[in-house]
């Protein structure tokens, strides 16, 4: 009786939208510079909403069915996967550059293959809130919510900001779910930022080798004009949450007077819901205005625990790494939720270094939840950009997951902002599988 294949061939792309496999290697991942092989029993079938990338430019490692041996293939271009929201990645695609390989744009890149006439990625699923799987979104909802909430809202520019740039021309998930009446409502506020993140989504200067994959907002909104649809969301949607910071903007708390004078008047109206600020944490002042004013919980965006690598990334403007920390803080002291949106980057996430970094972050601030997102950037890109030629020895992202439990059970893990509800106890209940 032949023995049951449990490990994936290796995957290549013709070049022309077509993916093949190539049954004499197996497929492999990548942590930091490293590729070697992945143990079975991390490999998925690859979740729905989850899609396939060809490489250019690059050539797939693998190991030799016969030899055991790492070698390229020849035959193609190397494959990844986009894994969808939910989905943590736990090792990078692993190829070899050509000489003029083009930069990758600003995706994730998980390492994939073929196994039983069935895509697998390396993956595992960090969060059962079903919020953004594609399977949910129902496009007539979507349509007939744009089509009400454009005519209650004629004059508001946020409003049509997020109708038709964020639903209708990123088909942000965000945006999708609030105009069918939903979730999370997505609240852009700010055009300036006072970072350079060397991946950033909303802009990239005009010598980068790669774009930007959306438009910054273009002006400040006012407070009445977020009050005007916020409030309406916060009354009536199940599981209610506005949410200041999303990707099309800059940095919001650089708006904080007016997200200040919002809240306040938000919560005038309704008590209903949760508050939320997706940040890059950089003005603690500022933060406790808001927490003052009736934020509820707060999201910091950081690549790294480790503030060298944090600044290697963000580049910060007239704040440090201690400016972020600060900010978590401050959110537990005024008894408010405070997450981190942590990219997580297999090979660097899971190093000795930053894995202590990571227990002294959540020691000191008291964190409640870290949500473990897939960095969406060219691995060698960002490595080159921050000059990391070495990244040291790494010990796996899913150990890093498991021993973070065993010494923080209290500690949450997620993908999303979790609603008041969940914020309050019935974390895993509610709008899950």
């Amino acid at each position: 009786m032949a023995k049951k294949q449990t490990t994936p061939y290796l995957l290549y792309s013709d070049g022309n939208g077509n993916i093949f496999e190539d049954d004499t290697l197996y497929a492999i991942g990548r942590s930091g510079w490293d590729a070697g092989p992945v143990p079975d029993e991390e490999w998925i079938p690859l979740p729905e909403g989850g899609c396939m990338y060809e490489l250019p430019g690059r050539r797939g490692i693998g190991v030799d069915v016969a030899s055991g041996e790492m070698r390229l293939c020849e035959k193609g271009w190397a494959v990844a996967a986009f894994i969808p929201p939910a989905h943590t990645g736990l090792y990078l695609a692993a190829y070899e550059c050509e000489a003029d390989a083009p930069t990758l744009p600003l995706f994730c890149y998980t390492a994939a293959g073929l196994l039983n006439e069935n895509f697998h990625v390396t993956a595992t699923r960090i969060e059962n809130d079903i919020r953004q799987e594609a399977s949910g979104f129902d496009e007539e909802k979507i349509a007939s919510g744009l089509e009400h909430i454009l005519h209650a809202y004629p004059q508001n520019r946020l409003v049509k900001h997020l109708a038709e740039n964020c639903c209708l021309t990123y088909q942000c998930p965000a945006a999708r779910n609030f105009f069918m009446g939903r979730w999370e409502c997505p609240v852009p506020s700010s055009p300036a930022c006072n970072a350079n993140c060397i991946g950033c989504i909303s802009f990239q200067p005009q010598e980068e080798t790669i774009p930007s994959t959306q438009d910054r907002l273009t002006f400040k909104p006012t407070a009445e004009e977020i009050v005007e649809f916020t409030v309406p969301h916060l009354d009536m949607a199940p599981f209610p949450i506005v949410s200041f910071g999303q990707g099309c903007e800059g940095e919001p708390l650089l708006m904080w007077e007016t997200i200040a004078t919002a809240i306040r008047e938000m919560r005038k109206h309704t008590p209903k819901g949760s508050i939320n600020i997706n940040t890059n944490g950089s003005k603690p002042d500022a933060v406790e205005a808001l927490c003052k004013a009736g934020l509820d919980s707060i999201r910091v965006s950081t690549n790294s625990a480790q503030k060298h690598i944090y600044e290697l990334y963000y580049r910060p403007n007239n704040y440090t790494f201690e400016d972020i920390v600060e900010s978590l803080k401050v959110v537990r002291r005024y008894g408010g939720w405070s997450s981190i949106n942590y990219f997580t980057f297999p090979g660097m996430t899971d190093t000795e270094a930053e894995y202590e970094a990571l227990r002294k972050l959540i020691r000191e601030t008291g964190l409640n939840m870290i949500q473990w997102r897939n960095f969406n950037i060219d691995p060698d890109w960002y490595l080159g950009k921050i000059g990391l030629t070495e990244t040291g020895e790494a010990f796996g992202i899913r150990n890093v997951m498991d021993e973070i439990r065993l010494e923080f059970p209290k500690l949450k893990f997620g993908y999303f902002n979790p609603p008041m509800e969940r914020i309050k106890g019935e974390y895993e209940k509610d709008f899950a599988h």
